[in-house]
C-alpha cells in the first residue's frame, strides 16, 4: 500500500504502514502464559475493531520515538512527517490485516469483547503461497529494474515502485474473486449431493492450501459428519468419490467434564465442526478435540490446532494441550 501511492504523500509512511500491518499479531505474547492461554486470546482484541485504532496510535507513538531518537531525520527532507495522515494509515494497515485474517478459515472475531462470535470467508487457506507469491513480485521486481536502471545510467524521481505494487494489489483481488467463485461452485456440489439418505443440517467448503480448484467438504448430519473432496474445476461439479464419515460420539459424563473446562469452552467457541475422542488412561482419561474443516480424507497427518484435556477418575481436569503442548492444570484453574 505504500509503495502503490501512499508514500508519496508523507514522510515515513512505508514504516507505519509495514509496522502497523504486522501489528495486530502482537498477541503472539499470550503465548508465554501457555498454549491454552496464547489460543484462548489469539486474533482477539487486537484484531477487532475497537483494538484497531489503539494499536493504530501505539505503532504512530513507535515511530515518532524512533523519528525523534534519529534527530527527525527522514530520506527526503522535503517531505515532513504528517502525524494525522500516519495515524489513518495505520487503521487502514490494521485494517487490512483483519480483512486478510478474514479471508481464510481461522477467522476473526471483530466485534471482540462484545461477541465472541467467529467470522470467517473461507476462501484461503491461513498460509496462502498464491497470494505470497503475487505480494512478492510486486515487491521485489520493481527492485530488479531499479537496478537495471542505475547500470544503464537511467535516473527516476520519487519513490519506486508504484506501478509494481498497484498491479500486485490488483492481483490479490482478483485471486479473492476467483477463490470466491470456485468457493460457491463446491458448496453448490455439496449440497447437491445425497450423504446416506441423511437430511443435511449444515454444509461448508474449505480450501485446499495452494490448489485454488481443490476444496474440503464438511456435511452435518443429525447423527454424523461427512467429509470429502471437492474438485470445483471441471464443467460439472461433483465432490470426489472418496468420502469419510465420522459418527457422532455418545455424550457421556467424561466428554461433558472435557467441555466445561476452560480449553473445553475455548475450543467449541472457536471450532465449526468439533469431534471428540475419549482415551482411556491409566489413571484417568483423556479427551481429544479436533475441528474437522482441518480435516484432509486424502492422507493421515499431524493436526496442529487439534487439543486435549485430561482428567483424573473423578473427572477433575489435570492437564490441557494444544496442539503439541500440554500444560498442568492447577488444582484451582480446574474449578
Amino acid at each position: 500500500m505504500g509503495r502503490a501511492g501512499l508514500n508519496r504523500k508523507t514522510a515515513l509512511a512505508t514504516a507505519t504502514l509495514a509496522l502497523a500491518a504486522e501489528a495486530p499479531d502482537v498477541d503472539v505474547v499470550t503465548q508465554f502464559r501457555g498454549p491454552v492461554f496464547g489460543f484462548a486470546h489469539h486474533r482477539g482484541f487486537t484484531h477487532s475493531f475497537l483494538g484497531t485504532p489503539l494499536v493504530a496510535a501505539l505503532v504512530v507513538g513507535v515511530i515518532y520515538l524512533i523519528w525523534r531518537l534519529r534527530g527527525r531525520k527522514t530520506r527526503n527532507p522535503n517531505l515532513p512527517p504528517r502525524w494525522g495522515v500516519l495515524y489513518l494509515y495505520a487503521c487502514l494497515a490494521g485494517l487490512s490485516h483483519l480483512l486478510l485474517d478474514f479471508t481464510n478459515n481461522y477467522g476473526v472475531r471483530p466485534y471482540w469483547p462484545f461477541s465472541e462470535k467467529w467470522y470467517s470467508w473461507d476462501i484461503v487457506f491461513i498460509v496462502d503461497p498464491i497470494l505470497l507469491s503475487v505480494l512478492l513480485l510486486g515487491l521485489l521486481l520493481p527492485g530488479l529494474f531499479a537496478l537495471i536502471n542505475e547500470e544503464i545510467g537511467a535516473r527516476s524521481k520519487g519513490p519506486q515502485g508504484r506501478l509494481g505494487a498497484t498491479l500486485a494489489l490488483i492481483g490479490v483481488v482478483l485471486v479473492w474473486a476467483v477463490r470466491d467463485y470456485e468457493h460457491r461452485r463446491a458448496g453448490s456440489a455439496l449440497e447437491a449431493r445425497q450423504y446416506q439418505g441423511a437430511d443435511r443440517q449444515r454444509l461448508s467448503a474449505y480450501p485446499h492450501w495452494a490448489n485454488p480448484f481443490h476444496w474440503y467438504g464438511v456435511v452435518e448430519t443429525e447423527s454424523f459428519f461427512a467429509v470429502t473432496c471437492v474438485v470445483s474445476w471441471p464443467p460439472e461439479v461433483d465432490p470426489d468419490s472418496h468420502m469419510h464419515i465420522y459418527y457422532k460420539p455418545e455424550e457421556t459424563p467424561i466428554t461433558l467434564a472435557a467441555k466445561r473446562s476452560y480449553l473445553g469452552r475455548v475450543y467449541l467457541d472457536w471450532a465449526k465442526y468439533p469431534i471428540t475422542e475419549t482415551e482411556e488412561l491409566p489413571a484417568g482419561y483423556r479427551v481429544r478435540f479436533r475441528d474437522l474443516r482441518y480435516e484432509d480424507p486424502d492422507r493421515e497427518r499431524p493436526r496442529p490446532l487439534a487439543a486435549a484435556v485430561d482428567l483424573d477418575r473423578n473427572l477433575n481436569v489435570v492437564a490441557e494441550s494444544y496442539g503439541w503442548r500440554r500444560q498442568p492444570v492447577r488444582r484451582e484453574e480446574s474449578k
